[in-house]
Protein backbone atom coordinates (compact mmCIF):
# COMPACT_ATOMS: atom_id res chain seq x y z
CA UNK A 1 0.00 0.00 0.00
CA UNK A 2 1.49 3.68 -0.73
CA UNK A 3 -0.04 6.37 1.56
CA UNK A 4 1.33 9.53 0.81
CA UNK A 5 -1.40 11.52 2.27
CA UNK A 6 -2.73 11.15 6.26
CA UNK A 7 -5.60 13.32 7.08
CA UNK A 8 -6.69 13.75 11.20
CA UNK A 9 -9.85 14.59 12.68
CA UNK A 10 -9.54 17.16 15.43
CA UNK A 11 -11.31 17.01 18.56
CA UNK A 12 -10.11 13.49 20.66
CA UNK A 13 -7.71 12.60 18.36
CA UNK A 14 -5.37 15.79 18.01
CA UNK A 15 -6.77 17.89 20.57
CA UNK A 16 -8.94 16.56 23.75
CA UNK A 17 -11.86 18.07 26.39
CA UNK A 18 -8.79 19.55 28.89
CA UNK A 19 -9.73 18.20 32.47
CA UNK A 20 -7.79 21.45 33.82
CA UNK A 21 -10.90 23.30 32.57
CA UNK A 22 -13.97 20.71 33.19
CA UNK A 23 -12.74 18.93 36.35
CA UNK A 24 -13.04 22.40 38.49
CA UNK A 25 -16.64 22.97 37.10
CA UNK A 26 -17.59 19.22 37.91
CA UNK A 27 -16.37 19.22 41.52
CA UNK A 28 -17.94 22.93 42.25
CA UNK A 29 -21.44 20.99 41.92
CA UNK A 30 -20.68 18.14 44.31
CA UNK A 31 -18.98 15.50 42.11
CA UNK A 32 -15.36 13.97 43.31
CA UNK A 33 -13.74 12.82 40.35
CA UNK A 34 -10.14 12.22 39.40
CA UNK A 35 -8.71 12.58 35.59
CA UNK A 36 -8.69 8.76 35.62
CA UNK A 37 -12.72 8.31 36.03
CA UNK A 38 -12.93 11.59 33.88
CA UNK A 39 -11.02 9.94 31.02
CA UNK A 40 -13.75 6.65 31.46
CA UNK A 41 -16.31 8.71 31.34
CA UNK A 42 -15.07 10.79 28.41
CA UNK A 43 -14.97 7.19 26.73
CA UNK A 44 -18.14 6.12 27.80
CA UNK A 45 -19.94 9.17 26.95
CA UNK A 46 -18.32 8.86 23.20
CA UNK A 47 -19.84 5.44 22.97
CA UNK A 48 -23.44 6.36 23.56
CA UNK A 49 -22.97 9.55 21.02
CA UNK A 50 -21.17 7.13 18.49
CA UNK A 51 -24.79 4.90 18.67
CA UNK A 52 -26.75 8.21 18.84
CA UNK A 53 -24.66 8.85 15.57
CA UNK A 54 -25.51 5.20 14.05
CA UNK A 55 -29.26 6.06 14.28
CA UNK A 56 -29.04 8.45 12.10
CA UNK A 57 -28.04 12.13 13.98
CA UNK A 58 -25.49 13.93 12.98
CA UNK A 59 -22.51 14.18 15.07
CA UNK A 60 -22.50 18.65 15.45
CA UNK A 61 -26.46 18.49 16.51
CA UNK A 62 -26.84 20.50 19.41
CA UNK A 63 -28.94 18.02 21.34
CA UNK A 64 -26.76 14.82 20.48
CA UNK A 65 -23.90 17.10 22.10
CA UNK A 66 -26.48 17.82 24.95
CA UNK A 67 -26.36 14.20 25.74
CA UNK A 68 -22.80 13.88 25.80
CA UNK A 69 -22.16 16.41 28.24
CA UNK A 70 -24.64 14.62 30.37
CA UNK A 71 -23.46 11.43 30.27
CA UNK A 72 -19.85 12.48 30.94
CA UNK A 73 -21.50 14.50 34.02
CA UNK A 74 -23.26 11.68 35.25
CA UNK A 75 -20.11 9.42 34.57
CA UNK A 76 -17.82 12.04 36.32
CA UNK A 77 -20.38 11.78 39.34
CA UNK A 78 -21.85 15.04 39.06
CA UNK A 79 -25.52 14.82 41.07
CA UNK A 80 -28.11 14.42 38.84
CA UNK A 81 -29.71 17.60 40.49
CA UNK A 82 -26.52 19.68 39.36
CA UNK A 83 -26.77 18.52 35.75
CA UNK A 84 -28.31 21.90 34.71
CA UNK A 85 -26.47 24.10 36.48
CA UNK A 86 -23.21 22.70 35.41
CA UNK A 87 -24.12 22.30 31.74
CA UNK A 88 -24.97 26.13 31.92
CA UNK A 89 -21.38 26.18 33.22
CA UNK A 90 -19.80 23.88 30.65
CA UNK A 91 -21.69 25.51 27.83
CA UNK A 92 -19.98 29.16 28.64
CA UNK A 93 -16.97 28.24 29.06
CA UNK A 94 -17.21 26.41 26.07
CA UNK A 95 -18.32 29.30 24.35
CA UNK A 96 -15.48 31.79 26.13
CA UNK A 97 -12.50 29.53 25.69
CA UNK A 98 -13.36 26.12 24.23
CA UNK A 99 -13.02 22.79 25.86
CA UNK A 100 -10.67 21.09 23.18
CA UNK A 101 -7.93 22.38 24.51
CA UNK A 102 -5.26 19.19 26.07
CA UNK A 103 -3.35 17.63 23.32
CA UNK A 104 -1.14 14.32 24.22
CA UNK A 105 2.51 15.31 24.72
CA UNK A 106 3.21 12.61 22.73
CA UNK A 107 1.68 13.99 19.62
CA UNK A 108 3.99 16.53 18.25
CA UNK A 109 6.63 14.26 18.43
CA UNK A 110 4.62 11.26 16.21
CA UNK A 111 3.73 14.02 14.19
CA UNK A 112 7.53 15.27 13.16
CA UNK A 113 8.34 11.43 12.22
CA UNK A 114 5.52 11.00 9.62
CA UNK A 115 6.66 14.25 8.57
CA UNK A 116 10.01 12.72 8.11
CA UNK A 117 8.97 9.76 6.43
CA UNK A 118 7.62 12.09 3.84
CA UNK A 119 3.57 12.25 4.59
CA UNK A 120 1.84 14.87 3.52
CA UNK A 121 -0.77 15.72 6.30
CA UNK A 122 -3.93 17.90 6.94
CA UNK A 123 -6.97 18.28 9.32
CA UNK A 124 -10.09 17.15 8.60
CA UNK A 125 -12.76 18.42 11.46
CA UNK A 126 -16.71 18.70 12.16
CA UNK A 127 -16.03 22.11 14.37
CA UNK A 128 -17.69 25.38 14.79
CA UNK A 129 -15.21 28.07 12.90
CA UNK A 130 -12.93 27.52 15.44
CA UNK A 131 -10.47 24.33 15.04
CA UNK A 132 -7.54 26.20 13.46
CA UNK A 133 -7.49 28.32 16.06
CA UNK A 134 -7.26 25.31 18.56
CA UNK A 135 -4.62 23.43 16.20
CA UNK A 136 -2.63 26.56 16.56
CA UNK A 137 -3.21 26.96 19.73
CA UNK A 138 -1.30 23.38 20.62
CA UNK A 139 1.35 24.27 18.80
CA UNK A 140 1.43 21.84 15.83
CA UNK A 141 -0.45 24.05 12.98
CA UNK A 142 3.13 23.93 11.14
CA UNK A 143 2.91 20.03 10.84
CA UNK A 144 -0.52 20.65 8.53
CA UNK A 145 -1.16 21.86 4.83
CA UNK A 146 -4.18 22.95 5.88
CA UNK A 147 -7.31 22.83 8.26
CA UNK A 148 -10.70 22.02 6.99
CA UNK A 149 -13.43 23.13 9.38
CA UNK A 150 -16.58 21.91 8.09
CA UNK A 151 -18.29 24.95 9.42
CA UNK A 152 -16.21 26.93 7.23
CA UNK A 153 -16.45 24.59 3.96
CA UNK A 154 -20.62 23.88 4.49
CA UNK A 155 -20.18 20.34 4.24
CA UNK A 156 -19.49 17.96 7.58
CA UNK A 157 -18.66 13.98 8.11
CA UNK A 158 -19.68 11.92 7.08
CA UNK A 159 -20.80 13.05 3.97
CA UNK A 160 -17.44 11.65 1.57
CA UNK A 161 -17.66 15.17 -0.13
CA UNK A 162 -15.34 17.04 2.65
CA UNK A 163 -12.94 14.25 2.34
CA UNK A 164 -13.06 14.37 -1.84
CA UNK A 165 -12.73 17.81 -0.53
CA UNK A 166 -9.39 17.39 1.10
CA UNK A 167 -7.88 15.20 -1.28
CA UNK A 168 -8.22 17.87 -4.19
CA UNK A 169 -6.80 20.26 -2.34
CA UNK A 170 -3.77 18.51 -1.39
CA UNK A 171 -3.54 16.93 -4.87
CA UNK A 172 -4.01 13.24 -4.26
CA UNK A 173 -6.23 10.41 -4.72
CA UNK A 174 -8.41 9.05 -2.05
CA UNK A 175 -6.77 6.06 -2.81
CA UNK A 176 -3.21 7.23 -1.59
CA UNK A 177 -4.51 8.75 1.45
CA UNK A 178 -5.32 7.62 5.24
CA UNK A 179 -8.08 9.09 7.74
CA UNK A 180 -7.64 9.09 11.77
CA UNK A 181 -10.20 9.80 13.48
CA UNK A 182 -12.18 8.48 16.68
CA UNK A 183 -15.63 7.99 15.22
CA UNK A 184 -16.34 5.11 13.42
CA UNK A 185 -19.66 6.13 11.39
CA UNK A 186 -18.55 9.36 11.39
CA UNK A 187 -14.53 8.88 10.34
CA UNK A 188 -13.65 5.59 8.98
CA UNK A 189 -17.46 5.16 7.31
CA UNK A 190 -17.10 8.82 5.99
CA UNK A 191 -13.31 8.12 4.30
CA UNK A 192 -14.19 4.75 3.13
CA UNK A 193 -16.97 5.84 1.20
CA UNK A 194 -15.02 8.51 0.06
CA UNK A 195 -12.13 6.04 -1.06
CA UNK A 196 -9.68 6.89 1.51
CA UNK A 197 -8.25 4.19 3.80
CA UNK A 198 -9.14 4.40 7.60
CA UNK A 199 -7.95 3.88 11.41
CA UNK A 200 -9.99 4.37 14.47
CA UNK A 201 -8.35 5.89 17.34
CA UNK A 202 -9.60 3.46 20.68
CA UNK A 203 -7.90 4.76 23.44
CA UNK A 204 -8.87 1.85 25.80
CA UNK A 205 -9.01 -0.71 23.04
CA UNK A 206 -12.60 -0.95 24.19
CA UNK A 207 -13.91 -0.29 20.42
CA UNK A 208 -14.91 -3.53 17.84
CA UNK A 209 -15.08 -2.75 14.63
CA UNK A 210 -13.89 -3.97 11.14
CA UNK A 211 -10.79 -1.45 11.02
CA UNK A 212 -7.80 -1.28 12.20
CA UNK A 213 -7.18 0.56 15.27
CA UNK A 214 -4.71 2.67 17.31
CA UNK A 215 -4.75 3.74 21.27
CA UNK A 216 -3.63 7.44 19.76
CA UNK A 217 -1.74 9.20 17.28
CA UNK A 218 1.67 8.38 18.92
CA UNK A 219 1.09 4.90 17.86
CA UNK A 220 0.61 5.97 13.91
CA UNK A 221 4.48 6.12 12.57
CA UNK A 222 4.61 3.05 13.80
CA UNK A 223 1.41 1.75 11.97
CA UNK A 224 2.61 3.37 9.11
CA UNK A 225 5.93 1.77 8.72
CA UNK A 226 3.57 -1.61 8.81
CA UNK A 227 1.02 -0.20 6.30
CA UNK A 228 2.86 1.76 4.09
CA UNK A 229 7.00 1.20 4.12
CA UNK A 230 8.87 3.92 3.06
CA UNK A 231 11.23 2.97 0.30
Amino acid sequence: MDIKAIFFDAGNTLIFIDPRVVLPVFREHGAEVDEERFRGAEFRARVKLVRRVEEGAFGTENHIWNEYFKNLSLGSGVPEDQLERVGERIRAVHSERHLWTYMDPATPPALDRLTEAGYRMAVISNADGRVEGLIEGAGIRDRFEFVMDSELEGVEKPDPEIFLRGCRRMGVDPSESLYVGDLYPVDVLGSRNAGLHAVLLDPVDGLEYPVDRLRDVAALPAYMERLSPRP
